[in-house]
């Protein structure tokens, strides 16, 4: 599975996201040729090779060459839509917007149809988002890892005004993500960054275990004096790991009620637990209870348990190492007649034996058309035997 590792050590940005996509291997003339299937005019893109501190890499300056409408969030998505971009481009860009969009409106604390993206909306970031997304479709990548990001500290200045970093929609769009505050006080991740990162990574943590076959550095805008202010995208075949080592940790509730107990999934899922499952079970002296298991990641079981003690009324748990044995598997994106659905396909030993539509896709599709759940999950389901 070709897959595109990045390593956050200095945050991101929507410029470092292409520079490093150039630098790995991205022919300019290619994504130049991409990004005219937008539509947008007015802009130029200029790629340089440059340095930060001892590492050479590029960095991306776009530059405005004529005035630009304020757009909106429908604006931008509807100038995505109309592109010859392609589907699954498109469906990757509006995805990212929405993100940004809906972070956003949950700041200021406002509709999400009345947002108005002011800097997000400008031509630099269609050009960073759209250019990322079809870079990665253009270089071939299946699968994206991140490590956690560094988002910085200190404060920012925006146009509205002075805010702490991360910024605050940067911190929302990460919220469940690992991350931390290293280098200089200053901001480290962007809000754009942030949002494809929180769209189109399907892993963080360590580099996973694979052949690299090329490496890119995309350079931020400013230097650093601590480090060089520069993402790096590592690109290769990712070799397939079909176990792994995880943590079982289970608790036993019998006073509870109810009404908590898809609250403290969500929460669960959200801080990175593999999978939480309620089991019925009926304890000392015959009193009906609700066992909560859940699967942690090495690494995360600290942060888990103790969002379990604050969200439950558990007074102890118990938690052992268990081993994991999972399917290979990756992810394809299939045309239906109702739009883009990304499937999960397992593999063993090379041979397809799970086919599995992503369901918050489906669900989307299904609430836009007004159609039975169902029905989209089979066509995705006929549309990825015809593509196998």
């Amino acid at each position: 599975m070709k897959t595109a590792y990045f390593d956050c050590f200095s945050g991101i940005s929507g410029n470092m996201a292409l520079g490093a996509l150039l630098h790995a291997g991205l022919p300019p003339e290619v994504l130049i040729e991409e990004l005219k299937k937008l539509s947008l005019k007015g802009y130029r893109i200029e790629p340089t090779s440059s340095r930060r501190g001892f590492l050479a890499g590029i960095h991306v300056e776009i530059t405005v060459e004529e005035n630009q409408p304020r757009r909106n969030l429908e604006e931008i998505l509807t100038l995505i839509d109309q592109s010859t971009l392609s589907p699954a481009v498109k469906e990757k860009s509006g995805k990212i917007f929405r993100l940004l969009g809906q972070a956003e409106a949950q700041v200021h604390g406002m509709e999400f149809s009345q947002v108005h993206l002011h800097e997000v909306g400008a031509v630099d970031a269609m050009v960073d988002i759209v250019g990322t997304i079809a870079g990665l479709e253009q270089l071939g990548i299946e699968r994206i890892v991140a490590s956690p990001v560094n988002v910085g500290s200190g404060t920012v200045r925006t146009e509205h005004g002075l805010l702490p970093v991360p910024a605050p929609a940067t911190a929302l769009l990460l919220q469940g993500k690992p991350t931390y505050a290293a280098g200089e006080a200053r901001e480290w991740t962007t809000p754009t960054g942030a949002a494809l990162l929180a769209g189109l990574v399907d892993a963080f943590g360590g580099q996973p275990e694979m052949v690299v076959t090329s490496i890119g550095y995309g350079l931020g805008s400013r230097k650093s004096s601590d480090r060089p202010n520069c993402l790096r995208v590592m690109i290769g075949e990712e070799v397939a790991d079909t176990t792994d080592t995880c943590w079982l940790i289970e608790t036993n509730i019998d006073d509870m009620t109810p009404e908590l107990f898809g609250h403290v999934m969500e929460r669960l899922l959200e801080a990175g637990a593999l999978d939480v499952f309620f089991t019925p079970i009926q304890m000392k002296k015959g009193r009906p209870a609700v066992q909560i298991g859940l699967l942690a990641p090495e690494g995360r079981e600290q942060h888990l348990q103790k969002l379990l003690f604050r969200e439950t009324t558990a007074i102890g748990l118990r938690r052992s190492s268990v081993l994991r044995e999972i399917l290979d598997r990756k992810t394809i994106e299939v045309e239906t007649k109702y739009g883009m659905v990304p499937v999960k396909i397992g593999l063993l030993e090379g041979t397809v034996v799970n086919t599995s539509p992503e369901y918050d896709a489906c669900r989307r599709l299904a609430r836009e058309k007004n159609l039975p759940l169902k029905e989209i999950m089979q066509a995705a389901l006929e549309a990825a035997r015809r593509e196998r």
